[in-house]
């Protein structure tokens, strides 16, 4: 069953949380950098190759998306890897591809 959810009850803090999160993946590097951490965690290097940026890059955008709880990260040794979140964070980007998949006429 959905779940369904009272929009006015969203609220100023929440609408701001929520649009500075939206704010973020609308950065193609970005949204690529949390797409790629669905599956499995990534280290910095191989996602930097993944979507063909530096590691520079590739680490200041994995900052932003850490703060906005989109990724998680895990040290291991000297690499930090970063995965999803969350199941939440999976199912919106999920949803979303599938939505901007189908076709115009329903």
């Amino acid at each position: 069953m959905a779940t369904t959810i009272d929009i006015t009850v969203l609220g100023d803090g929440r609408a701001i949380r929520m649009a500075e999160m939206f704010r973020l993946l609308g950065e193609p590097n970005r949204l690529s950098l949390v797409y790629a951490c669905l599956e499995r965690p990534q280290s910095v290097a191989s996602l930097a190759e993944q979507i063909d940026i530096s590691m520079s890059l590739a680490s200041h955008h994995l900052r932003l998306l850490r703060s906005a709880r989109l990724l998680a990260a895990e040290r291991r040794g000297k690499q930090v890897f970063y995965v999803a979140a969350d199941d939440h964070v999976q199912r919106v980007l999920r949803d979303m591809i599938e939505h901007s998949d189908e076709e115009d006429g329903r």
